[in-house]
């Protein structure tokens, strides 16, 4: 598989060190100047995970009402998720809300009591991204008041991820021999690698709602491309061979 890569941000800072002892660190000597390089490498992959949310807002004049409402109606849109072909184990309860609800009389200037909502959503991830909309229409139609997402993201990117490790590790070496030529050193000592690990994923899952409608059709949706990489800070001490 190929990958484009995206430019990489780098910063560089070289200065001469003296060997400081950590505790539970192993202390290094060093002898030259030392350059620390800042290097982020990220690589480009289809998305193979879509995630959204689809919830049900019920009301009623008790709690109880409320709440068994709701219940009923969240029930049949999780069985209208599974009938989908979704496994359990890709559907998540995120969150259970119930509050009393109030009018505000501007004549009187005080609140009414009007019932109680009760609010229910799951989260549900897919795994044939090409169903998304159909998914979408699907839980419109089975009784979700509002819709959230899709977000999209990759099951696996490990081996994206290595891809631009490796990269990030060939620019960060041609990057301190450069320096070090520039600086009359011919030689370079890995001193240290600091990792830190971009997830893969596209932008947040926006927090929009989409009513409910008599009549619905499957939203277009595309997920284009997603990123995943990796961000090192590596240090190499500056040397003369030979000496």
């Amino acid at each position: 598989m190929k990958y484009p890569f995206m430019a990489a941000a780098l910063a560089i800072s070289a200065v001469a060190v003296h060997p400081v002892a950590h505790a539970g660190e192993v202390q290094m000597t060093t002898t030259g100047p030392v350059i620390e390089l800042s290097i982020y490498e990220s690589v480009e992959l289809e998305p193979d995970i879509a995630t959204i949310s689809a919830g049900v807002t019920s009301e009623a004049l008790t709690a109880v009402e409320a709440l068994r409402a709701n219940s009923a109606e969240m029930r049949r849109v999780v069985e209208r998720i599974k009938s989908l072909g979704i496994e359990a184990k890709d559907i998540q309860t995120s969150g259970i809300s119930l509050s009393p609800r109030y009018d505000y009389d501007r004549e009187g200037q005080k609140q009414i009591f009007r019932g109680y909502q009760v609010s229910n959503r799951v989260s549900v991830k897919l795994r044939k991204i090409e169903q998304t909309g159909e998914v979408l229409d699907a839980l419109v139609v089975a009784g979700a008041t509002d819709i959230g997402g899709p977000s999209f993201s990759v099951d696996d990117d490990s081996a994206a991820q290595d891809t631009a490790r490796k990269r990030a590790m060939e620019r960060a070496r041609q990057r301190a021999e450069a320096y070090a030529a520039m600086a009359g050193y011919d030689g370079l000592r890995l001193l240290e690698i600091n990792e830190a690990l971009m997830g893969s994923g596209s932008l947040p899952m926006a927090d929009k709602r989409v009513m409910a409608a008599q009549e619905s059709a499957a939203p277009p949706v595309e997920p284009g491309m997603i990123t995943t990489g990796v961000s090192l800070l590596v240090k190499y001490e500056m040397v003369r061979n030979g000496q």
